[in-house]
C-alpha cells in the first residue's frame, strides 16, 4: 500500500520561492556545475533540509550531465535551459536541450544494476536513470521537433505518512 503524504506544519509552509528559477547556459560540464551551484544557492531561501537539498543536487546533476554527455556527446554544443517552479507538491523541474533525441524517443526505465562483489569490477555508469528514477516522480520526456524536454518533481516539504 503506497504511503500517504501530508503537508509540513504550517510554520514551514510559509516559506516559498520568491519566483521561479529559469536560467540557460552552454552544454559543458563546467557550466552544469555552476547551475547546480545557481540552483542549490537559489533554493537556500526555502531552509530545506539537507537531506532533501542533496536529493535536488544529485538528480539534476545526473539529469543535467546526461544531456551534456548524450544529448549533445563529444566536441558537439549547445544550450540547455533548465526551469524550477515551487508547487505545493514539491519542486517541478523541467530541462530543454537542442541535442539528440533519447533512444526510441523515451526515457531509460532506470534499472537498478546488479552490484559485483568486488568494488573494483564496479561500472562507472549506469546509475543515473535508476537514481532519477527512484529520487523524484513524474519523470516525462518528450520531444517535440528539435527540443528535448525532461521533467519531473521532487518532493520537498512532504511528510510521509508510515503505512
Amino acid at each position: 500500500m503506497p504511503r500517504e503524504a501530508i503537508s509540513t506544519p504550517p510554520e514551514h509552509a510559509v516559506i516559498q520561492l520568491q519566483r521561479d528559477i529559469r536560467i540557460s547556459f552552454p552544454s559543458t560540464s563546467l557550466s552544469v556545475r555552476r547551475a547546480l551551484e545557481t540552483v542549490i544557492s537559489s533554493l537556500a531561501a526555502l531552509s530545506l533540509e539537507p537531506e532533501e537539498l542533496g536529493t535536488v543536487e544529485l538528480v539534476l546533476a545526473e539529469a543535467l550531465n546526461n544531456v551534456v554527455e548524450h544529448a549533445y556527446g563529444e566536441g558537439e554544443r549547445g544550450w540547455i535551459s533548465l526551469e524550477c517552479a515551487q508547487r505545493p507538491d514539491g519542486l517541478h523541474f523541467t530541462i530543454l536541450d537542442e541535442g539528440k533525441p533519447m533512444p526510441d524517443g523515451i526515457a531509460p526505465m532506470g534499472l537498478r544494476v546488479p552490484l559485483p562483489e568486488e568494488l573494483d569490477a564496479l561500472p562507472e555508469g549506469g546509475f543515473g536513470w535508476f537514481l532519477i528514477q527512484d529520487l523524484s516522480h513524474d519523470v516525462q520526456y518528450f520531444r517535440t521537433g528539435d527540443v528535448n524536454r525532461l521533467s519531473f518533481r521532487i518532493n520537498i516539504g512532504v511528510t510521509l505518512l508510515p503505512n
